[in-house]
């Protein structure tokens, strides 16, 4: 029997890794989480083994699971300290550090039927950390970007500026003390980074440089397993995660887009309903919906183990939910994020999205352990009673905002994106062709496309930007809004970096990876393998 799967990533590498894992006897799981950890070694501006993770997991027997392994503050942080120092978290440096969930979380992703173990994923990205591998485009310019901070920190210093002189393209990139905690996860499974010498090492760095982060936080991490939140819109089951992910914003918005088609169709002539067909056409996105998501997201988004959080607030299930948009207050994630998408024949399907929020994240790297640190906690809001307020042992509010579909015609589509909290603006502008199994999927997921924001996309006010060849951008609607509009002569990282699988009722797979990054995709079978259109 020919076995088949498909895998895109962010990154050749990461690729790589996934046709090593289909070679050793992988499956969808196993192609996303070697994928993931290739790209903890060569995107450690976007990822790390000191980020988060977020994923859905589509099982052979069509069960669909949500995995949250976000950090947590400390319990030692000081948070009336912060609040005396600014309105505002630090982006930067020790305080906006939380507990590193991306490790827990492929050993969850595993545990849901993989063929490998994490030893062997862990491994392979170990060789690579010694070994090296070119600089990319993408962390030559990321390099580039964060300059001054990677000269101000002697771990980021040691391996990306050595000897003073930054990396650019093409320059080996050597991780040896990363290689050595990859073999010591791989010898010790996840407990050596989460109580055992890793997380020690890690903690004693930490407390040196000023955070609250003491090894019994590292210890106390556990992964979130969990119903997904759903919806039907445009014909197809979407699956997201819960809070504090963004996912039920994603919901809001292709709540108005299916309403809106499904309104178009019913005043449309009764002449033409005999042919018409069962899913209406899709309507675009619009701006006044994607700004009350996205407010209702900044004021009610939170860690519902220790706030109350409004679901049908944040999905805009009530006029009441639906506030005026407010100023964001939180660090600017430059879109520093990357997903990974798989599926297979056997039914299984994986999106995997893993962050250290901003670039280099907290622009820590802790140099006994080579371990980049995100700086997630600063998206915790210092006002209080907010529900996503700072506060021990609570989660960020989180921009991961993976998703899964299920069409009635059985199509299976992971799919994920980079873009900070514009994602759920982005998927919700591909969704209906990223799941026709006619569509052209790397032509959708390539086609220009808008997003609105102000302090999170470097604008001093509330801008929509518009790609070339947006469909349907809101110029007009920006004008009666009083938002600022720009239409840009190139596309920009601000508008995503999607990566794309799906899985056809005829048994067909398709994948796609954004021609915004670094990435590719690949088909592969039992046989022989494929790759699929070029990215």
């Amino acid at each position: 029997m020919t076995l088949t799967a498909s895998i895109a990533a962010p990154h050749p590498a990461a690729v790589a890794a996934a046709r090593a894992a289909w070679a050793e006897g992988g499956n969808a799981l196993d192609l996303a989480v070697a994928a993931a950890t290739a790209l903890a070694v060569v995107y450690p501006h976007q990822c790390s083994l000191g980020g988060d993770l977020v994923a859905l997991v589509r099982e052979p027997d069509g069960a669909v699971r949500a995995i949250v392994s976000t950090g947590a503050a400390p319990q030692r942080v000081d948070v009336d300290a912060l609040r005396a120092a600014g309105e505002r978290m630090p982006s930067a440096g020790p305080h906006p550090v939380t507990v590193p969930g991306v490790l827990a979380g492929w050993a969850a992703v595993l545990d849901h039927g993989a063929a490998l173990p994490l030893a062997a994923h862990v491994r392979r990205a170990a060789t690579l950390a010694r070994e090296g591998s070119p600089v990319s485009s993408g962390l030559a310019w990321a390099i580039g970007y964060r300059a001054d901070g990677i000269a101000a920190d002697p771990g980021l210093r040691e391996v990306f500026a050595p000897g003073g002189t930054p990396l650019t393209e093409g320059d080996p990139l050597l991780q040896p003390r990363l290689a050595e905690t990859l073999d010591a996860i791989a010898d010790g499974g996840p407990a050596a980074l989460y109580g055992g010498a890793i997380g020690a090492a890690l903690a004693a760095g930490l407390e040196q440089a000023g955070s609250a982060m003491r090894l019994d936080d590292l210890a106390a991490h556990d992964v979130e397993l969990t119903e997904p939140l759903t919806a039907d819109a445009l014909g197809a089951t979407w699956h997201v995660a819960p809070p504090p992910t963004q996912g039920a914003t994603l919901l809001a918005l292709l709540a108005q887009i299916d309403a809106d088609a499904r309104a178009a169709a019913a005043a449309a002539p009764a002449a033409a309903a005999p042919d018409a067909p069962a899913t209406p056409a899709p309507a675009p996105l619009s701006l006044d919906r994607a700004r009350a998501a996205s407010a209702a997201r900044d004021r009610l988004l939170g860690d519902p183990r220790v706030s109350q959080i409004d679901l049908d607030g944040l999905r805009l299930a009530s006029a009441a939910a639906a506030p005026a948009p407010a100023a964001f207050n939180g660090a600017r994630p430059h879109g520093d994020t990357v997903a990974v998408t798989a599926v297979d024949s056997d039914g299984r399907a994986v999106t995997l999205i893993q962050s250290v929020y901003q670039t280099f994240g907290a622009g820590l790297l802790e140099p006994t352990t080579g371990i980049v640190l995100h700086n997630r906690g600063s998206a915790f809001s210092l006002l209080p009673g907010h529900p996503g307020a700072l506060a021990p042992g609570a989660r960020p509010p989180h921009t991961l905002c993976p998703a899964l579909v299920e069409t009635a015609d059985g199509t299976v589509v992971a799919l994920g994106c980079q873009g900070g909290r514009a994602q759920p603006q982005v998927l919700a502008q591909l969704a209906a062709d990223v799941t026709d199994p006619a569509s052209d999927l790397p032509r959708a997921i390539a086609r220009g496309r808008w997003v609105v924001g102000a302090r999170d996309m470097d604008r001093a006010q509330e801008t929509v930007l518009a790609e070339p060849g947006a469909a349907h951008a809101p110029e007009s609607e920006a004008a009666d809004a009083g938002v600022a509009f720009e239409r840009l002569d190139a596309f920009t990282g601000l508008a995503g970096h999607v990566q794309a699988a799906r899985l056809s009722p005829d048994g067909s797979q398709h994948a796609a990876a954004a021609p915004r990054a670094d990435g590719a995709a690949l088909t592969l079978t039992t046989d022989d393998e494929t790759e699929a259109t070029p990215s």
